[in-house]
């Protein structure tokens, strides 16, 4: 789904934050399969007073990647201070943690993607053992911690990371050659920051917002971890971008200034997949939701020009938080002397040499069914609710979906905000928006929802390995904390 603001389409002038004076992109450190298992690490530590994510006496999350068919194996420490300094959605803060695998199709039972149950306090540790269907979709997943009450705290602190599934060459090939970039957008909170309105000018955001918020800006996103990081791309050089919108709350309206992106998956799902005549397509600007994952084809600006990737600004509604404009990156030719190599370390793509897995399913005559669930958003100044109710530990599920199916769920946001709706272990088909079919339907894991509106998808329960509870919720961190979260039992 594109947003419906006016594109600002064009090369912009350098501002006072010069690139000179910028760094570049840094890529975190990598984890591959060896034997077909993924073996990690990760540490919950508190740093300088905030949540992290430790890997190998660094914090700096790892990109874990693997294959189809790969188990990863994650050894997860609580090393967090059993008395919280920080302030919660719930408080107070207990500093329980554990890890969602978002997007992927895997069990919800424990030691798999089981946030329900899965829970450690200070000094205990969760073992995870995660097995990849064989014939799961590659692209770009993401990890990020899940702890009820708790998880937009430790998500805007930074703990999340990226999931690269490999073998995208098998739907298009192209991108097997193509120096790939793996880029985490967060949120960074400025509200407390002394140095906000420099913050905010070096990232070039407006004086005037485009929505209806009468707050101030609270957060400016890093790409990596970095504010306003340089690309290094030649002119009119193709590379293969790999996009996750890891804030806690906030959207990401995507825009290359004079380039368009040439889209080859969304949230880990390939183009291909379902529908294999239509492999990539090309857009000027994408609206990310949190959570949501963009795969493209990017190409460099010409020789001379300045090229820059920027969030527009979201109208996230008369009640949403502010959603401005702002700079994430700079387009830049590389240093001389610099590397070549397929991907952004230099090592190329490991190939795969299996044929594409294609799922198509026509679908049209379940879109004239009347909804077989409806899942309604609503709040007050009490809390944040699903159908009336409030997320609560020892609830029963409060919907049912039959292994082997495909349902159609409406999603009615009855709030004067955005809402972006998200459900583990499945993807959905999102086609139609207040009533009105989409111009181009996609499948989705996250899919916004306009406020005092709708959203009707299809969902694919067809998967077995699914089967279990599981859970629906809001993908705006703080609302989930706060009670729009619900069960769902997958049998």
């Amino acid at each position: 789904m594109t947003s419906k603001l006016p594109l600002l389409i064009g090369v912009v002038s350098l501002s006072a934050f010069s690139c000179a004076q910028s760094v570049s992109l840094p890529q975190p450190p990598q984890v591959r399969a060896k034997n077909h298992v993924v073996s990690v690490t990760l540490h919950a530590v508190n740093e300088n007073g905030k949540d992290a994510f430790a890997f190998n006496g660094k914090t700096v999350a790892p990109v874990i990647r693997a294959s189809p068919g790969d188990i990863l194996k994650i050894t997860y420490i609580n090393e967090l201070p059993s008395k919280s300094t920080e302030s919660c959605a719930v408080n107070p803060c207990m500093d329980m943690t554990n890890l969602h695998f978002h997007g992927l199709n895997i069990s919800p039972h424990a030691p798999q993607d089981d946030v329900l149950t899965m829970l450690a306090k200070p000094g205990q540790v969760l073992h995870y053992s995660i097995r990849i269907p064989r014939d799961h979709p590659p692209g770009l997943f993401w990890y990020h911690t899940h702890p009820h009450g708790e998880s937009h705290r430790q998500v805007l602190d930074g703990m999340s990371g990226a999931i690269v599934l490999e073998g995208m060459g098998r739907y298009v090939p192209e991108v097997e050659r193509l120096r790939e970039r793996v880029l985490v957008v967060r949120g960074r909170s400025i509200e407390h920051d002394p140095n906000a309105a420099a913050l905010e000018h070096d990232v070039e955001i407006p004086a005037k917002g485009c929505g209806g918020e009468a707050e101030k800006v609270e957060e400016i996103f890093t790409v990596n971890g970095v504010l306003r990081p340089r690309i290094e791309i030649a002119p009119n050089e193709r590379q293969f971008w790999r996009i996750v919108n890891a804030s806690p709350d906030r959207y990401l309206d995507l825009q290359l200034d004079g380039k368009t992106f040439e889209v080859v998956a969304l949230d880990g799902m390939p183009l291909a997949y379902r529908d294999p005549k239509y492999p990539t397509k090309t857009v000027d600007h994408l609206l990310v939701a949190p959570a949501g994952r963009l795969e493209a084809i990017v190409t460099g600006p010409p020789s001379g020009a300045h090229g820059t990737l920027r969030t527009l600004c979201v109208d996230t509604g008369p009640a949403g938080d502010p959603n401005p404009e702002m700079v994430l990156a700079d387009l830049v030719p590389p240093w001389a002397g610099q590397a070549d190599g397929n991907s952004a370390t230099g090592q190329a793509h490991p190939l795969d040499g299996r044929p594409p897995i294609y799922k198509t399913v026509d679908v049209e005559a379940l879109k004239r069914t009347a909804p077989e669930f409806v899942v309604n958003f609503t709040e007050d100044k009490n809390g944040f609710y699903i159908n009336g109710q409030k997320y609560s530990a020892d609830a029963s599920p409060m919907t049912t979906a039959r292994v082997g199916t495909y349902q159609h769920w409406r999603i009615v946001n009855d709030t004067g905000e955005l809402h972006p709706f998200h459900i583990h272990q499945v993807h959905f088909l999102a086609y139609a928006q207040n009533g009105a079919p989409l111009p181009v339907p996609a499948w989705l894991d996250t899919v916004n929802v306009p406020y005092g509106g709708s959203v009707d998808v299809i969902l694919d329960f067809t998967d077995p390995v699914i089967r279990g509870m599981s859970v629906f919720h809001c993908h705006l961190r703080i609302h989930e904390d706060k009670g729009m979260m619900a069960k769902i039992l997958f049998k």
